[in-house]
């Protein structure tokens, strides 16, 4: 029997009661504080710990069976120190910790979701991080790695940060995780684990991280290819997800990299943080737990309540899987992509066919030009006829990573380029001197990133200087050195002054610091307004790791890069790149990142290794998964462009149809092509496709063919292997899309 001891009772918007009680169990002695929405309620104990999360609708309980989770703990030097109290005072809970610090987290009940924020930790003792959870859950289907979320047939439990600076995962080395696989079958029925292999058996990834297809090694569909730690697969008992909060004020020294677990990279490297003028008060998350065919609506309604980013096109959330679309990877001559592109009824064009687009302060276009009418013309010149036609058009760009000729290396290096270290020099030197000596090794004598890059470049002054190494004994000499390094000028130095190693990224060039990287933004947003563009690749986002701040970089350059587009008046910015992380998850629209058959095969109609891979960590965390880059290949039949519509539609999958007109125009088929790619996408935005029908479609022995009889309706084919059609069933408009 349980007895209420007090309801506080609040009518929300929506004309819904829910109450805060606090309840006692005779049988156990203990009183536990219950929060509810309308989907379901959690239980914390007496000292802070979750020990219930309960669905409402079938009363299933989704906390493992004698098992509690921490609502907040503390870590200090990678210790983790756990509440021992909980007293709820209206809307405030104070959790207190066995240090003697007390935490004073604001309790708030919506609809949808609990709102916890942390208003004050005191005192601090010395606390590096606050962490949310880990929360432990007795669900494992789907574990959403990226976004803190799992996911069951039924039900999902999740947590979304609601500042910038409360971020996915536990506290480790650089707030990154190490990309793995792990062993876990999505249907143990379908796909049985062969006896040699366990649930949440970890395995290196494969390859030497020289490009991505190198990263994914296993096709078995066992083998989960994880992108984050936000949620974890607990073989145990479930799963368990977690968000955590940094006081970056502090200085720390990291081991970098700590994501990208190459077999071929040597130990990592130490780096020492550049400190930022943000801490965990006001630390603050959302916690669902909802029917899972709800999932992804009360996320949005977490992103519009909490003032999230809430990136919209038509109206729509780009998140809503009725705004996913296919876009095109242009290259060559320009003159036909408007055409193209109405005729095909699709509205985004990355320009792949002008290569990679590199941050250059002093030359901001450089030889990025458009060929219209067998000449070169400025890219506005074409965006002012894909704006009128509502088409989206952007660059292929490498997002932070600066290289040697930018105007920020050379002929004076940016003061505000990332360092690893720094130290000062032991002797002045002169302009050509070339025996430096140094304070102390500082670990000069270690090399590289994550692909085990070798250049060793310091900064001293306005001056660069290339090295090898640094003498092990008194007096540390540098080795190798190499004075005025990238067209800088040598200069004499006195004793004292600053030495600093600058991070070197795997092109062999640097990285803006976390202050020089919102210049970087702004410079983006002018780049976009002036040229019309809104649409943008960040091919290379893992660039924003490097400073060792994690998803915090993310976020922080991507809120000021959408900050400035909006006070330039452009009210949409379309935006994919090479990976999805918690940092960039609500302001990225699609990752089509790979091709061809790594991706996905529209002939066999076969995933590949890549795709695969890239599916299971997407879709776990409602992102639509991908394709990559589809080249139309000179042996494909209209069938195999009916195979690649289908099964993106089936999948809601999104991905890049690759075109040129030069090659479109050499082919007999180029109409019969459009017009049956146009087909299907008339009828994915009419919304045709139910449940039950894509669940056939995914089917890879199943082909078909779609014909229009109007604006409201389609005839679907099943295809025959000798390509016989059979009967036909009518699908509608249905008016959700």
């Amino acid at each position: 029997m349980k007895k209420s001891n007090g309801c506080n009772r609040r009518r929300l918007a929506a004309g819904i009661f829910i109450c805060t009680l606090l309840t006692f169990n005779k049988q156990a002695g203990a009183q536990y504080i219950t929060l509810a929405t309308r989907y379901s309620s959690i239980a914390i104990n007496k000292s802070g710990f979750i020990t219930s999360i309960r669905g409402k609708q079938t009363a299933t309980e989704y906390n493992p069976k004698g098992l509690s989770s921490p609502l907040l703990a503390l870590e200090k030097n990678g210790r983790n120190i756990y509440p021992t109290g909980a007293k709820l005072q209206g809307k405030q809970l104070k959790l207190s910790y066995p240090n003697g610090a007390v935490a004073t987290l604001k309790v708030d009940q919506n609809n949808d979701y609990l709102r916890f924020e942390l208003l004050s930790l005191s005192p601090k003792n010395g606390v590096d991080n606050v962490v949310w959870g880990p929360y432990k859950t007795n669900i494992s289907k789907t574990i959403g790695e990226i976004l803190s979320v799992v996911r069951s047939d039924n039900f999902a439990i999740g947590i979304l940060a609601i500042d910038d600076n409360t971020t996915s995962g536990p506290p480790c080395n650089g707030d990154m995780y190490q990309s793995c696989y792990i062993i876990h079958s999505p249907d143990s029925v379908k796909y049985p684990l062969p006896a040699n292999l366990k649930e949440g058996q970890r395995f290196r990834i494969g390859g030497d991280g020289i490009n991505d297809v190198a990263f994914y090694s296993h096709p078995e569909e066992y083998y989960r290819y994880l992108n984050g730690n936000g949620a974890s697969l607990e073989p145990a008992f479930g799963s368990s997800i977690v968000l955590h909060s940094r006081d970056r004020k502090k200085p720390y020294t990291i081991f970098y990299p700590h994501f990208n677990d190459f077999p071929g990279v040597k130990s990592p490297r130490h780096m020492e943080l550049t400190p930022v003028d943000v801490d965990y008060i006001g630390s603050s998350i959302a916690f669902y737990a909802c029917p899972d065919s709800l999932g992804l609506r009360v996320i949005e309604q977490i992103v519009k309540n909490e003032g999230l980013p809430y990136v919209t096109r038509n109206g729509k959330w780009v998140k809503d899987p009725s705004n996913y679309q296919t876009d095109i990877a242009w290259s060559g001559p320009h003159d036909s992509l408007v055409s193209y592109a109405g005729q095909l009824g699709l509205k985004a064009v990355q320009d792949e066919g002008m290569g990679e687009y590199y941050t250059n302060p002093a030359n901001r276009w450089g030889d990025k030009k458009v060929m219209l009418n067998h000449q070169k013309s400025p890219i506005s010149d074409l965006t002012a006829l894909t704006n009128k036609e509502g088409i989206a058009y952007g660059l292929h760009t490498l997002t932070e990573f600066v290289q040697p000729f930018s105007s920020d290396v050379h002929p004076v290096p940016n003061d505000g380029l990332c360092t690893v270290l720094k130290t000062r020099i032991a002797k002045a030197i002169g302009a050509n001197d070339t025996l430096i000596q140094v304070m102390d090794t500082s670990y000069l004598n270690e090399f590289g990133g994550w692909d085990d890059n070798r250049v060793n470049v310091l900064k001293i002054g306005k001056e660069l200087i290339r090295y090898k190494g640094v003498t092990t004994t008194k007096p540390y000499t540098l080795t190798g050195v190499e004075r005025g390094a990238l067209k800088t000028n040598a200069a004499s130095h006195n004793a004292g002054e600053q030495l600093a190693k600058l991070q070197v990224n795997c092109y062999g060039g640097f990285i803006p610091d976390i202050t020089l990287q919102d210049d970087y933004a702004a410079y983006y947003a002018h780049l976009l307004h002036d040229g019309g563009m809104n649409f943008i690749d960040f091919d290379g986002f893992e660039s924003f790791t490097y400073q060792g701040h994690g998803q915090y970089s993310f976020k922080r350059f991507l809120r000021s890069l959408f900050g400035h587009l909006e006070k330039l008046g452009v009210p949409y910015l379309r935006v994919m790149g090479s990976c999805v992380f918690e940092g960039n998850w609500h302001y990225m629209s699609v990752c089509n990142v790979g091709g061809g058959n790594n991706m996905f095969d529209p002939v066999n109609n076969k995933w590949g290794i890549e795709g695969k891979d890239m599916r299971y960590s997407f879709n776990g965390s409602y992102f639509p998964c991908t394709f990559g880059i589809q080249n139309i290949q000179r042996d494909w039949s209209v069938q195999v462009i009916e195979n690649l519509q289908c099964k993106s539609i089936a999948w809601d999958a999104t991905y890049m149809l690759g075109l040129s007109q030069d090659a479109m125009e050499k082919r007999s088929d180029k109409q019969a092509i459009f017009k049956a790619f146009r087909t299907w996408e008339n009828a994915k935005i009419a919304g045709a496709f139910g449940d039950t029908l894509k669940k056939e479609m995914q089917e890879e022995k199943n082909r078909y063919h779609l014909e229009q009889l109007d604006d409201n309706s389609w005839k679907l084919y099943p295809v025959a292997p000798d390509g016989v059609l059979g009967t036909p069933r009518i699908l509608k408009r249905s008016g959700t899309r």
